[in-house]
């Protein structure tokens, strides 16, 4: 049944990638990739793959650019050894947060990238909690939107005790997604008014929507960039009198000093996905990683033998 499968990865996320093919029972495929002096990118694709079906793993995480340009490289060379179907899995969807034209003058690069992957040979993207929904609207082929809400419910009926929790949103933008998870876990949703600054990578909760007086918050976002969202919601929900504070964020991506502002906030944890490689200089006793790897792997397996992904959303 999956003689013509075949996995294969960049370098983005390797360790990722290993557990994907673990899961799937399907070793990943040799590949061959480096730069060139002048640091140029380069692919050899080192097995045939003639007639085959075969999945992409590869974050476009940073860096974000060389990883972008990898995977596109890796889409044509795969093209040009006539492999059937091209499917690239995109964990983590770089320049998803440039999806409209919120200011004169300025490009939405969520379009762009899904232009490229498209024009590039890609059949079908699978990505995960992409930052709006309507990047999916971006392509021209077609788009499997999976989601970690499963995953992290799960994780947290398993490991926590919910029995006074409610869910928060730092802000009203992912109070969908914070519903979804709430609905999930059977709690109340409460949502923090976010404002942002002058720079649009800071922003301020000035306030939280809602009880949480006694509760345990669990606060729920997509991207866990610069942290100062985070810590800033969690600091305003203690001061309305939450009992405690955890986070559950997707996609770990911990820019400048955000591990640091975590490990100074009042939050206890923070679970993400390895979406995302935590590489050693972001590690944290607070940061705890819950595995994608097996939803991934069903999701492949099951667009393959072309059935229904419901099941991934139970």
């Amino acid at each position: 049944m999956y003689s013509k499968l075949k996995l294969f990865s960049g370098r983005a996320n390797q360790e990722l990638a290993l557990e994907v093919a673990r899961h799937t029972g399907i070793p990943l495929g040799e590949v061959e990739i480096k730069k060139f002096a002048n640091d140029n990118s380069w692919v050899k694709i080192k097995e045939n793959v003639r007639g085959t079906n075969v999945f992409i793993i590869q974050p476009t995480c940073r860096p974000v650019n060389d990883n972008l340009m990898e995977l596109l490289i890796m889409i044509d060379a795969l093209r040009r050894s006539s492999a059937a179907k091209i499917n690239c899995v995109i964990p983590y969807y770089g320049y998803a947060r440039s999806d409209k034209k919120d200011q004169p003058r300025v490009p939405i690069t969520a379009k762009l990238v899904a232009d490229l992957l498209s024009t590039a040979g890609a059949d079908r993207i699978i990505a995960m909690d992409l930052h709006s929904d309507q990047i999916q609207g971006f392509f021209n082929i077609p788009v499997d939107h999976l989601t970690s809400q499963v995953t992290f419910a799960r994780y947290f009926r398993e490991h926590l005790d919910l029995s006074n929790a409610v869910v928060v949103s730092p802000d009203a933008g992912g109070a969908h997604r914070a519903r979804y998870l709430a609905e999930r876990l059977k709690l109340g949703l409460a949502i923090g008014d976010k404002r942002r600054t002058g720079n649009n990578d800071e922003a301020t909760v000035s306030s939280i929507i809602g009880d949480v007086k006694d509760k345990t918050v669990i606060l729920h976002d997509d991207i866990l960039d610069t942290g100062g969202s985070l810590t800033d919601a969690a600091r305003t929900a203690m001061q309305y009198g939450a009992s405690r504070v955890i986070a559950a964020c997707v996609h770990g991506v911990l820019s400048r000093d955000a591990v640091e502002k975590i490990n100074e906030s009042p939050i206890e944890q923070v679970f993400i996905t390895n979406s995302i490689p935590l590489p050693e200089a972001n590690r944290s006793p607070k940061i705890v990683q819950i595995s994608i790897a097996e939803m991934l792997a069903v999701a492949i397996k099951k667009i393959h033998t072309e059935e229904s992904l419901s099941i991934l959303f139970r």
